[in-house]
């Protein structure tokens, strides 16, 4: 079975997978290129293309829905499509924030479609879905920052998929009154709000957020529902050191985070934020074992793990962990 090399091999299926950087990130078309390091060995994946892979593509090219999997070029979409799972991006595929890490692409976005709450329920349905991911690009242009439009995508599907559990990946709804609030009514089963990176690290990677807004977002989300299982996820290799990923950890659960996702940051073009190092398959399990320590219920580690990946089977091992 044939390989991809991650980053000079973009693993999106579609034309956009090769669309020049200044058209995607105008914002990053002067930038000068970033250095790319050597990848290790076990930065490789398998390259999509199975049958099952083939149906869940024309799947969601025909429901018009937009995914995570193919606007972040994640890596691990060879597998997941082939299972049938997918994480969907809601509110169109253009995000009003420019972060260095990101690939999805940066503009200004188009207006809300009313029925894509509905197709989301329906193309949750057709997949077969028991666990599924919903989430968003940031629109800071729209009075909520979208919550309402995430809280009617979780209705529907409740309506459509009653047995399905839902897990939401949000934006950070900066200075959005009420949105969250609006969010946690709708009855999510996971609350998942990734804070990326380190405090230090913020002004470059991630400058339009606020760490410990992000932070304050996920200990409100707990507060506001108890019940409710909360999430969130660092990338490594960007700059940080042992120490600063050691205090988030404490940060987080102070914040009564329950899952913790610790991946490899992989460099999207070499406009984006250069890889300061890669971490080893040794390193994740050991950060892996200090968070359970720390009092996580449950933590997914290594260079491949991302927010939504195994997202099914990590919620029922988490709710697992939680009745202990």
């Amino acid at each position: 079975m044939p390989t991809i090399d991650l980053l000079n091999d973009d693993p999106r299926p579609n034309s956009e997978a090769r669309e020049p950087a200044a058209l995607r990130h105008p914002e990053k078309a002067a930038r000068p290129d970033q250095p790319v390091l050597r990848k290790p060995p076990w930065i490789r994946v398998k390259a999509p293309g199975s049958a099952a892979w083939g149906e869940t593509s024309a799947l969601l090219k025909g429901s018009g829905l937009a995914t995570v999997c193919q606007e972040a070029a994640c890596p691990n979409i060879g597998e997941c499509w082939e299972k049938k799972h997918a994480t969907f991006m809601i509110m169109g595929e253009v995000c009003t924030r420019a972060c260095a890490f990101c690939n999805v692409a940066t503009g200004l976005p188009a207006p809300l479609d009313p029925s894509e709450p509905g197709r989301v329920a329906e193309a949750t349905k057709a997949l077969g879905l028991s666990h599924v991911v919903v989430t968003s690009v940031d629109r800071d242009d729209l009075p909520d920052g979208g919550a309402e439009h995430f809280a009617r995508t979780i209705e529907a599907i409740r309506q459509v998929c009653p047995g399905t559990t839902i897990e939401v990946l949000t934006p950070d709804f900066l200075r959005k009154e009420a949105a969250l609030e609006r969010v946690v009514a709708a009855g999510p089963d996971v609350f998942n709000h990734n804070l990326e990176t380190v405090p230090s690290l913020y002004v470059t990677v991630r400058p339009g957020a606020r760490y410990f807004h992000s932070l304050r977002l996920l200990q409100r989300a707990k507060e506001l529902d108890p019940k409710l299982f909360t999430k969130s996820g660092l990338m490594l290799g960007l700059g940080e050191t042992r120490n600063e990923v050691m205090q988030v950890m404490d940060d987080m659960r102070s914040a009564n985070v329950d899952f913790l996702t610790l991946g490899q940051y992989l460099q999207p073009t070499r406009k984006h934020h250069p890889i300061d190092r890669f971490v080893t398959p040794e390193e994740f399990d050991a950060y892996k074992a200090i968070a359970l320590a720390k009092g996580f219920a449950y933590v997914a580690a290594s260079p491949l793990t991302r927010s939504s990946h195994h997202a099914g089977e990590d919620f029922e091992r988490l709710r697992r962990a939680s009745s202990r």
